[in-house]
């Protein structure tokens, strides 16, 4: 994951495409990612990163048609936000503290299912 100190601004990684989903790695993530399409879900592992306790790690999703399929350590608490006609999966903690990823998902068709490594 690439962190911003306090000398340079929060970074915000796009990933834009009109048809066909993305996949991200945690080690190329920012702590803000934005991606987008048409048509096209996104795959998102953060297993391979440490997240410290008490960061927010944010990834944005706008499509029409796709969810997003996220797989985190099992520490990792996240928060889903947005409009979407699909459910959430997530049976991971609920407690405050710890290392936070948040995902805004937005679109028509698509869930958002949480995996826990």
């Amino acid at each position: 994951m690439t962190k911003s100190n306090g000398e340079n601004p929060q970074k915000t990684a796009i990933k834009m495409s009109l048809i066909g989903g993305h996949r991200l790695a945690g080690a190329t993530l920012h702590e803000r990612t934005v991606t987008t399409s048409l048509i096209g879900g996104a795959d998102v592992d953060l297993t391979d990163i440490d997240i410290p306790d008490g960061t927010e790690l944010r990834i944005t999703k706008l499509s029409l048609i796709g969810g997003v399929s996220l797989k985190v350590r099992r520490a990792v608490r996240v928060e889903v936000h947005g409009l979407r006609l699909g459910g959430v999966k997530d049976d991971g903690p609920s407690e405050p503290g710890g290392p936070t990823a948040r995902i805004d998902a937005w679109g028509l068709v698509g869930g958002v299912s949480v995996t826990r490594a």
